[in-house]
């Protein structure tokens, strides 16, 4: 005798007998619902995080409707509810600061509620990884949606990309190199449809993570967002949702170690951001999978960038999407024998018969795996005793005659000290120093922001010269560029080595070697530490606290120490 079915979590809501059932129902039913959509059949929940402060999210409205359309021909009943939107461009101090909140209210949203499966709308940066956290931590059957890219920015018969150019003509402008009344031309030119950003920056790699993860179908990364075959891949989403709460298949079954090794790789071979590096942690954690930054250095490291666009080319990911996509980019790596083959995706195919038979259209977007953009260039990680915890650079977006730099350090205390002093002319600083940013880590900003990529002074960016040594315990854009290390742990807040630098210490890195030291005696960090005293907390009430008092460093995911481990899906108790 077959075993019998276990009834499915919306059942708990609405397939109840009594005052409990006719409450469930009864108010869902004020928008017109019948009654057999109570039946049984799959409930979808579609976690939406439209925004108008969030423009990359902007049309997310639009994709809703698609997914529900597939949701009602595969014979589901979606509803779609709304969680906290992170937006780069507006959201203050950063949105890296509230990615972990918002992680809570997917988690909370999912569990509380009459949902037997989800589909995750994300686009913005820090949407991607915590709707995945959230969806990871209760472990029901997921299927992942990106909002896909902006159309290319064109300035002037120039491709202009968000972010990168943001950041080069900024450095334009301060250089007398270009007009305002041209700078302002410019933003308009850069930013022309709905999407987020059309680099190779954040919002792109991680929706190539969820698409590399399989929680996203054939496609996801790459189709820009105005682009039909969006809203087709939105469709399809909901009838595959479905599929996978009838087939009984969690989130767990896909994300698994295999899936994360690949998207590893993947983020190598696209020139992906270095904030992959703890979402990717953090998300692993969530669902109990182990991965720390030894995982990023060793998969990483014989793997070449094969895609050419910006920040570390010059193409957008309108001509990856023409050139074939994140397909052919998993192609190239099974063909090498760098993929986990027979990882399970969210259509029901392994990750290898989703993508061996791409085809590749242009080659100097995409290049072949034995005659790549760039060599060995997945994320580094470094050690030493300025970072004995770890940090971490982009070898793909860093100048090759700095990954092995021996200078002086020139010491910026927080952001505002940076601000301050970075173009006066007094500061002490040449071509050769190394410029050091403390107090901008998970707890010291708090939320770990996006200067670690510090603008050049501006005598030194007068002299041609663009790039410099960059060592911070903070994140950087990724759509920014440069050498520049990251994510230095323990943080200076926490008292790490980084706290002890002073001005005029020598520095050495040598990325080849994995090395980052501090060439200060033992006894003079002793004498420092000593003296040391931790800067003062941020705002002392609410989340801010919560966050400063919970937070994980950089690597461990930046999650907070109570969220680490699902919890599963389990039906909370009646409110009755």
């Amino acid at each position: 005798m077959a075993a019998a079915k276990k009834p499915r979590r919306s059942q708990q809501w609405f397939g109840r007998d009594g005052k409990m059932g006719f409450i469930y129902r009864s108010w869902v039913k004020n928008r017109g619902i019948p009654h057999d959509q109570f039946d049984g059949r799959p409930v979808i929940g579609i976690c939406n995080t439209y925004s108008e402060l969030t423009p990359c999210n902007s049309h997310f409205r639009t994709l809703a409707e698609h997914v529900k359309t597939g949701v009602w021909e595969a014979g589901g009943f979606p509803l779609e509810f709304p969680v906290m939107s992170l937006g780069e461009t507006l959201l203050r101090p950063t949105a890296m600061l509230y990615r972990n909140l918002a992680s809570m209210d997917v988690e909370e949203s999912i569990r509380g509620n009459p949902i037997d499966g989800v589909v995750l709308l994300m686009g913005c940066d820090k949407t991607t990884p915590a709707l995945l956290m959230g969806a990871a931590s209760v472990d029901i059957p997921t299927v992942g949606v990106s909002g896909g890219p902006m159309l290319s920015g064109w300035y002037r018969g120039e491709r202009i990309g968000s972010g990168t150019n943001t950041f080069s003509l900024s450095e334009d402008l301060r250089a007398g190199k270009i007009t305002q009344d041209e700078y302002h031309e410019a933003e308009s030119c850069m930013h022309r449809s709905h999407g987020h950003c059309m680099t190779m920056g954040t919002a792109s790699t991680m929706a190539s993570m969820v698409e590399a993860l399989g929680v996203g179908l054939p496609g996801n990364a790459a189709y820009p967002a105005v682009d039909a075959r969006r809203n087709v891949l939105a469709r399809h989403a909901g009838r595959r949702i479905v599929e996978l709460v009838k087939e009984d298949t969690p989130l767990s079954k896909i994300i698994t170690r295999a899936a994360f090794e690949n998207a590893i790789r993947v983020n190598a071979a696209i020139g992906g951001s270095t904030n992959a590096v703890i979402h990717l942690i953090a998300i692993a954690r969530r669902i109990g999978v182990k991965l720390n930054l030894e995982d990023w250095d060793k998969l990483g490291r014989d793997v070449h960038t094969l895609v050419n666009l910006m920040p570390n080319g010059k193409f957008l990911m309108e001509d990856f999407c023409y050139a074939g996509g994140l397909p052919v980019v998993i192609r190239e790596l099974g063909e090498q024998g760098l993929l986990k083959k027979d990882a399970l995706t969210a259509n029901g195919k392994s990750i290898w018969e989703n993508n061996k038979d791409a085809e590749n259209f242009n080659t100097d977007v995409i290049m072949p795996f034995k005659k790549p953009f760039k060599k060995n260039t997945g994320i580094a990680v470094l050690r030493g005793n300025l970072c004995p915890d770890g940090a971490i650079i982009k070898p793909s977006a860093a100048t090759p005659k700095l990954m092995k730099h021996k200078g002086k350090a020139v010491v910026f205390e927080n952001i505002e000290d940076f601000h301050s002093r970075i173009d006066d002319p007094k500061l002490p600083v040449d071509a050769n120093s190394v410029l050091v940013l403390k107090n901008c880590g998970p707890k010291g900003y708090p939320g770990m922001a996006e200067v670690g990529n510090m603008p050049l002074p501006e005598r030194i960016l007068k002299k041609g010269i663009t790039d410099m040594v960059r060592i911070s315990d903070a994140r950087m854009s990724g759509t920014a560029y440069g050498t520049v290390v990251l994510h230095t742990a323990p943080e200076a807040a926490l008292g790490g080595p980084l706290a002890l630098v002073q001005d005029g210490d020598m520095i050495e890195l040598d990325v080849s070697k994995r090395k980052l030291e501090l060439l200060v005696s033992e006894k003079e960090l002793a004498k420092r530490r000593k003296a040391w005293k931790p800067p003062k907390p941020p705002m002392q009430r609410g989340y801010w606290k919560l966050y400063v008092d919970h937070v994980n460093q950089a690597c461990d995911g930046a999650d907070l120490d109570f969220l680490v481990g699902k919890s599963g899906a389990g039906v909370p108790r009646d409110n009755h």
